[in-house]
């Protein structure tokens, strides 16, 4: 090869090998423009992201907000209303409160003023009763003649005698009806039956050691003052007389009273008849000033009373005074009657 061919091919060499150089670098360049632009891409998409995510949370946090604002709002208006209702739970309680105060105060009064009635009615009656004794006392200033007071006194000693041997015969029957309500399983008329013949026998004991003055004993010789209805016939008698008729109701009220209690807690039928207590009468009676059969009569009176108060735990007849049950004064005096003379 000449020398020409030689630097021709030498030149050629450099012009390719420089060729080759700008082709790769151009291709570098275009390389790190593609790698720069993917890189901005990337920023770019990591903005927007990182944007997206800041308006999420802005959002989210807008909307925390909103629901604790919510949350506070219902909390407030929970305790406004929960106030209020307690507001009106007092309003409520204390009117009630208020109420009861003035239901009480009522009551209160009321029973003030019945116990002043009572009390007032109580009074009368002493001042009444007073009254009539010294009437009385005035009335009884009148003496029967001897005739009269012989013959009052024969009488009550024939109304002793019978009135022991009467006693005698109702032992049988009191034993008679102890056993029948044993049967019966009535206790506690049972108990009370027991109770009444132990009263009575202290007073048949009584009666049999009485040593009785009848020359000295006003009722003989005092003349009547009274007249009762019994039965449809008039009957007259004395203060005397007159204190064991009253004194028969009362005692009448108070037996009748623990019979019918009796039959209560035994949980037996309202049937005062049914009592021996009723049936005998007798409890309180001596023998003296007045028969038998007024005294018999007058007890059942004031027993029939009794018994329907304590049947039905109630004192539509009677009061609890002084540990005993006695029968109210306007009863007394509608049963008894008792028509003054003079």
């Amino acid at each position: 090869m000449n020398r020409n061919n030689l630097d021709r091919f030498v030149l050629a060499l450099v012009i390719g090998a420089l060729s080759l150089t700008g082709i790769g670098t151009a291709a570098e360049g275009q390389r790190e423009q593609r790698e720069e632009r993917k890189r901005d891409q990337q920023e770019k998409q990591q903005e927007r992201k990182e944007a997206q995510q800041d308006d999420r949370d802005q959002r989210k946090s807008e909307q925390d907000q909103k629901q604790q604002q919510h949350r506070a709002e219902q909390k407030q208006q929970q305790q406004e209303q929960k106030q209020k209702q307690d507001e009106q739970q007092r309003e409520r309680a204390q009117r009630e409160a208020g109420q009861e105060q003035k239901e009480l105060r009522a009551r209160q009064q009321q029973q003030q003023e019945r116990v002043e009635r009572q009390s007032e009615q109580i009074q009368q009656q002493r001042a009444q009763q007073q009254r009539q004794d010294q009437i009385q006392q005035q009335k009884q200033q009148q003496r029967l003649s001897e005739r009269q007071q012989r013959q009052r006194i024969s009488e009550q000693q024939q109304r002793v005698v019978q009135y022991r041997q009467h006693l005698e015969q109702q032992e049988r029957l009191a034993r008679e009806r102890a056993v029948l309500l044993q049967q019966q399983k009535r206790v506690a008329q049972y108990r009370f039956q027991e109770q009444y013949l132990e009263r009575l026998h202290q007073q048949q004991i009584q009666l049999r050691d009485d040593r009785f003055d009848y020359d000295n004993d006003p009722y003989f010789y005092t003349a009547p003052i009274y007249r009762y209805n019994r039965g449809g016939n008039y009957y007259q008698t004395n203060e005397y007389g007159a204190k064991t008729l009253r004194q028969a109701v009362n005692y009448g009220y108070e037996e009748g009273f623990r019979a019918g209690a009796a039959d209560r807690e035994d949980r037996w039928r309202s049937n005062y008849q049914d009592s021996y207590a009723y049936r005998d009468a007798n409890y309180g009676y001596r023998g003296y000033y007045v028969t038998r059969a007024d005294y018999n009569h007058y007890f059942r009176e004031g027993f029939r009373r009794g018994y329907q108060d304590g049947f039905n735990s109630r004192s539509q007849y009677g009061r609890f005074d002084d540990g005993h049950n006695s029968i109210l004064e306007t009863i007394l005096t509608q049963i008894l009657g008792f028509q003054n003379l003079r």
